[in-house]
């Protein structure tokens, strides 16, 4: 008799007996594959303390690594946490499982902590025949994130032997804003600067493998006023590297070579080494010799550390001894040049939120027909008059226009320029606005006599004369 030709009720009882089976059969094989899977994986505890109570430095990296890891961004439930600085972090819950993938191994990660959170561990969970191939390299991998992270967290600080009684380096907060971003000069130019800065960053097994030192050096040369200093602070911000900030001449004056040589292996790795106007140094000879800037540059003393940039500024690089600039002792040069249109537009991008202007074409005219200002004498007209774009631009104008001819201007308690091109300033009264080009103390002063005229509303006539050297634009 056929399964077609049984009564109903013994079919159903042959069919739940089937599905029992099969049932039967998958939970078998669950539990078989649950026990093979824990035979066939390894598991490695990494306490936060050891049995001394000594904090182990291991965890703590293993909790920054963890907690920047895609998947626990991704998991449905973290714990969410600040520090001073305002930066947040993520941390897994207790007995949460956070998984990973390196060189092609799945690895996962599960926080244990006690009830008091006093004894509290990190599991690592890897699949035995991944173990050998895989611990070590991840490992280090753990450790070069961690101190990415750790890097990126501390504060940089700026390191000078300046009011120091012993002459030794002395600290203070770095906090100048200045970044990369923020710094006005050739995009493509910064972009090379940005990458070059990258690939020293990740490159210290190359360095070693051709047998040379990780540290990397800049010349930074240009007029002064183009950014030159504040590209340096945004080099720091950028590395996370403190600053030691090298006067040559009082060192040398001070101590001699081996005074600047100690002063030099007192900084540490991951800093930034400057010295600034290097070609003031190199063209008093009685005050720095040769020999001991070269040796500071690239002599057997500057190579006892490593993670180290180095960075020299100059306003002209053109009566220096070729043997400062030589590759080796400089690895790359940086041009900052005066402010033209381009670096215009950037700044009046960032100091006055301006993409575009209908004054635009004038000042690329004015630039075009050789007038030159530099970053810094832009940035402080464009920072003086910043409630008022349009203003700002014609007074931008204004100077370009007397660009090297006149002396510093001081109007209304203000002063634009110490010893720069002409000074131009907008005086605003309650009916009048006026922008006027001008040159030299005799005309500030026959200004004032001029706007105390208009304040009383003409009400006493009075002829002035103002002398101008350039022409008189009104608006």
């Amino acid at each position: 008799m056929t399964p077609a030709t049984l009564p109903l009720s013994a079919a159903a009882a042959a069919t739940a007996l089937i599905g029992l089976s099969v049932l039967v059969f998958l939970i078998g094989r669950w539990r078989y594959l649950k026990k093979d899977s824990s035979h066939h994986h390894q598991h490695y505890k990494v306490p936060e303390r050891d049995e001394n109570l000594q904090e182990n430095p291991l965890y703590r990296r293993v909790s920054a690594y963890v907690a920047s890891l895609a998947s626990i961004e991704d998991s449905d439930f973290a714990n969410l946490f600040s520090n001073k600085s305002n930066e947040y972090s993520l941390r897994p819950d207790p007995d949460q499982t956070v998984h990973d993938s390196f060189l092609g191994a799945d690895l996962s990660w599960t926080f244990h902590a006690s009830n008091n959170a006093s004894s509290r561990s990190f599991v690592l969970t890897v699949r035995k025949r991944d173990r050998r191939r895989i611990l070590r390299p991840y490992l280090h991998h753990i450790q070069a994130v961690s101190d990415e992270i750790e890097l990126k967290r501390r504060e940089i600080r700026l390191y000078t032997t300046s009011g120091s009684p012993d002459g030794r380096w002395r600290s203070v907060p770095f906090t100048h804003p200045s970044t990369i971003e923020t710094v006005a000069m050739d995009q493509d130019l910064k972009n090379r600067v940005r990458t070059d800065l990258e690939s020293f960053l990740k490159n210290r097994q190359y360095y070693h493998r051709l047998g040379r030192v990780w540290k990397r050096s800049y010349l930074l040369y240009g007029p002064s006023g183009t950014g030159k200093s504040s590209f340096v602070a945004a080099m720091a911000r950028f590395l996370n590297y403190d600053v030691y900030d090298f006067d040559l001449s009082r060192i040398i004056s001070g101590g001699g070579d081996s005074d600047l040589k100690s002063l030099l292996i007192g900084t540490t790795p991951r800093s930034l080494i400057v010295v600034e106007d290097l070609d003031r140094y190199l063209n008093r000879p009685e005050d720095v010799d040769l020999s001991t800037v070269l040796n500071f540059m690239d002599g057997i003393v500057s190579c006892c550390g490593e993670e180290r940039v180095m960075v020299f500024t100059m306003n002209s690089r053109d009566n220096v001894d070729p043997a400062i600039l030589r590759p080796g002792r400089v690895d790359s040069h940086v041009y900052f040049p005066l402010c033209d249109f381009t670096a215009f537009k950037s700044l009046a991008s960032s100091y006055l939120g301006l993409k575009d202007h209908k004054l635009y074409p004038q000042v690329e005219e004015v630039f075009s027909a050789g007038g030159s200002l530099s970053p810094a004498e832009v940035g402080e007209i464009l920072i003086s008059n910043r409630g008022s774009p349009s203003r700002a631009i014609k007074t931008v104008i204004c100077a370009l226009q007397h660009s090297g001819r006149a002396s510093a201007v001081k109007i209304g308690g203000r002063r634009l320029f110490d010893g720069g091109p002409a000074a131009a300033e907008v005086v605003e009264e309650e009916e009048t606005v006026g922008l006027m080009c001008v040159e030299g103390p005799p005309a500030l002063r026959e200004i004032k006599k001029l706007y105390g005229l208009l304040k009383r509303g003409g009400s006493r006539k009075e002829s002035v004369s103002v002398p101008v050297s350039g022409p008189l634009t009104v608006s």
